[in-house]
């Protein structure tokens, strides 16, 4: 609206309007176009990560009733195994609210859950079924550790990014280049910044699933501890 005011008029023809329209309908299609395809990008990334989750919490119990019916002697591994649950619970969405546990690259803890499973000594062939069953369950559940630690990073590119705030406040400028100075026009202008800054806003939250405002629920985790060991 100031550039406006000191721009010749021969700046702000008719002519020169039609030619910034044209110009400015391209650059919104492909804003448009982009920030839609980067908000998908994102929802899908959130929700294949919550999946993630959600098996990683029902393969937990699963490995805990496998361990419960081998026999009383694996009750020093399902107490290990609940505790490497309430630490994860802890360091990710109490302690920091970073992805620190549940993406933590340290194994110590859980490596020794797969060793004492492997130091077992079945005496039956169901017994070295289970053994068998809760030695692929323990490895499928570090499996799936491993692929949320390398998902932990952003998956939006900084230069990107500097280019969409670039085209939307080329999109603004000439909003404000051609409207008239009243307050309608300057709270339209301040609402349609608003709803696209909340839609960027929107895109970078669900890009980090553990930490944020929308970040992924600890509930399957907390369901699991409270049936684990029983």
């Amino acid at each position: 609206m100031w550039l406006r005011g000191v721009l010749p008029e021969d700046h702000l023809s008719p002519d020169t309007k039609s030619a910034v329209t044209v110009g400015v309908g391209l650059v919104g299609s492909m804003t448009a176009l982009v920030l839609g395809l980067l908000l998908a990008s994102a929802k899908g990334a959130y929700d294949t990560r919550r999946g993630e989750l959600t098996q990683m919490a029902a393969n937990t119990i699963l490995l805990d009733r496998i361990l419960a019916h081998y026999g009383p002697e694996t009750g020093e591994i399902r107490a290990m195994l609940k505790v490497a649950v309430a630490r994860m619970i802890d360091q990710t969405w109490l302690a920091t609210g970073k992805e620190a546990g549940l993406l933590n690259s340290q194994t110590a803890g859980r490596e020794v859950i797969f060793d004492k499973i492997q130091e077992l000594t079945p005496s039956t062939d169901a017994q070295r079924a289970m053994q068998s069953q809760a030695e692929s369950m323990a490895i499928s559940l570090g499996q799936m550790r491993w692929l949320l630690f390398e998902q932990s990073g952003t998956s939006i590119s900084t230069p990107f990014l500097i280019v969409m705030v670039f085209w939307l406040s080329i999109l603004f400028v000439s909003f404000g280049l051609f409207a008239p100075r009243n307050a309608t026009v300057v709270v339209t202008l301040l609402v349609a910044a608003m709803s696209v800054s909340g839609a960027i806003f929107l895109i970078l939250e669900l890009d980090q699933p553990f930490s944020g405002l929308i970040q992924i629920s600890s509930t399957p985790l907390r369901n699991t501890l409270a049936v684990l060991g029983k």
